[in-house]
Formats: structure tokens, C-alpha cells, sequence
């Protein structure tokens, strides 16, 4: 559903009761890009990723089209960046019952600084109930980039809000897709490498994919869905290979179960 002719914005629900918000750019270089943002409708509604500052009217007019804003309960984001919780303060002035959701560290680090309202700040593992359904937190510091990095999963319907993993170019107009986003993400990467290659990526990213998630609900890109452990493995793989051709020792695969918290 189209909620803004002039900028593009739309929202589709890709699995039952999880809209995704989606709204194309055109870059300064003139290549396309897109944001994304995705709705959890329950009892207690979560928001995950806001959106720059500037974006909040777009966002807040696709979602009133689905909820009342003031139901809000739950802002969620991965870490502290513009996409990702620029318009934080204008959704808590709307939603007076909203909280922010982040881990411990962003919430030491930055959010209880910074956000207008307390945070819920979630320990590694820690399920978040809304009702009829719960996300689970995962602590993923420096996956992609950010000590504070976290990333939500609903573990009954297999949906993985993945962040920026699997950033795809692109206007996005296309909700939810099968097909190959691995090879998107990893050329739009390439140019300007923006994960962290920290030492037990590889071990996070086995840890993910043990969850066996079957929708991916990406930041930047069409939410995907297939075989997310295969994926999440594949792309374990290709950072891999990464380090191999930079000739920097780093063990960016390690075991499962071995993954330091922060």
C-alpha cells in the first residue's frame, strides 16, 4: 500500500501482524537507496528501526495508516545511528506509553542519555513479550560495526530483524522476496566495507543461524525469506574469505557457543 505518492513511502505486511515501512532515496551520487522499518501489531505494538529525524513523517503517516500512533509501546532499534533511531524522541512524544528497546550497552553508552524516556534494555537472550508473541534479543557487538550492536528474532514465526546485514541498493519497492540478496549485499559492501570483522563474527553469525530463521526482515532492501541458516552461513563464509585475502590474522569463524558478551 502506497502511503505517500510524493516520496514513495509504502507499507506491506510480510508476515502476519509484521508490516515493513519502506521509503526510497535517491543518494547524492544519484544511485537509489532505500530505508526500511518494520511494525509488530500485538497487544503491545513494537516499532524496529525509526528512520532518520527528517523521515518521521513519512514513517508515522505509513504506520497510522495500520494503528493509532499512541499505541506504540516499543521503539527497537540495533544501535545508536540515524536510521536507526533518528526520529526516537518524535515517536516517544506521539506514543506516550512508548519506551526505547536496546541492549545494555547502547542503553549505558548512549540511550539513556539521549532518548527523551527510560530504556528497556534487554540482556543477551532476553525475550520481550507483546503479547500474543515475543522477540528475542541478541547481543551482537560489532556485527556489523557498533560495540552495542543487537538484533531481535521472533523465534515462533522465525522472523530475523537483521538490521544491516544483507543490505541490498536499490529503491526496495519490492516487500518481500526469494531470490538472491546475498550477491546484492556483498557487491554494495565491497566499496566501502562497513562491518567491523571483530574476531567472533563468525561465531555470532553460526549462532543466528542455529535459530533457523525464515523471514529477514532488512533494513536497506526487500525482506527476504528461504533458508536464513543457510544464508546467514554463506555470508559467515564470504567474510571469511575476507580476511583470507586481506592476509590479516583474525578467526572471524569460531564455534558456536563460544561468544563473548559485551
Amino acid at each position: 500500500m502506497l502511503t505517500n505518492t510524493q516520496s514513495g513511502t509504502n507499507i506491506h505486511e510480510i508476515e502476519d501482524g509484521i508490516y515493513r515501512i519502506n521509503t526510497p532515496v535517491r543518494l547524492p551520487d544519484g544511485q537509489s537507496f532505500n530505508f526500511n522499518q518494520y511494525l509488530v501489531v500485538d497487544d503491545a505494538p513494537l516499532l524496529f528501526h525509526t528512520g532518520p529525524r527528517r523521515m518521521f513523517p513519512l514513517v508515522s503517516e505509513a504506520i497510522a495508516r495500520v494503528m493509532p500512533l499512541e499505541r506504540l509501546r516499543y521503539i527497537g532499534f540495533s544501535h545508536v545511528e540515524s536510521d536507526e533511531c533518528g526520529s526516537l524522541n518524535e515517536f516517544l512524544a506521539v506514543a506516550p506509553q512508548a519506551v526505547p528497546v536496546c541492549g545494555q550497552i547502547a542503553a549505558m553508552v548512549s540511550v539513556e542519555d539521549i532518548a527523551d524516556r527510560a530504556p528497556r534494555a534487554l540482556a543477551d537472550g532476553e525475550a520481550l513479550s507483546l503479547g500474543r508473541r515475543s522477540l528475542t534479543w541478541f547481543d551482537t557487538p560489532h556485527l556489523p560495526h557498533g560495540w552495542e550492536c543487537g538484533l531481535m528474532m521472533d523465534l515462533a514465526t522465525h522472523t530475523f530483524f537483521c538490521g544491516d546485514l544483507f543490505t541490498q541498493p536499490g529503491d526496495g519497492t519490492k516487500a518481500l522476496i526469494s531470490s538472491d540478496i546475498l550477491g546484492p549485499s556483498e557487491a554494495f559492501r565491497a566499496p566501502m566495507d562497513y562491518y567491523a570483522h571483530a574476531p567472533n563474527t563468525g561465531a555470532l553469525l553460526e549462532r543466528l543461524a542455529s535459530m533457523n530463521p525464515r523471514t529477514l526482515a532488512c533494513m536497506h532492501g526487500s525482506a527476504w525469506q528461504g533458508d536464513g541458516g543457510t544464508l546467514l552461513r554463506e555470508l559467515a563464509r564470504a567474510l571469511a574469505a575476507d580476511v583470507v585475502r586481506d592476509g590479516v590474522e583474525r578467526p572471524t569463524i569460531a564455534h558456536a557457543g563460544h561468544v563473548p558478551v559485551a
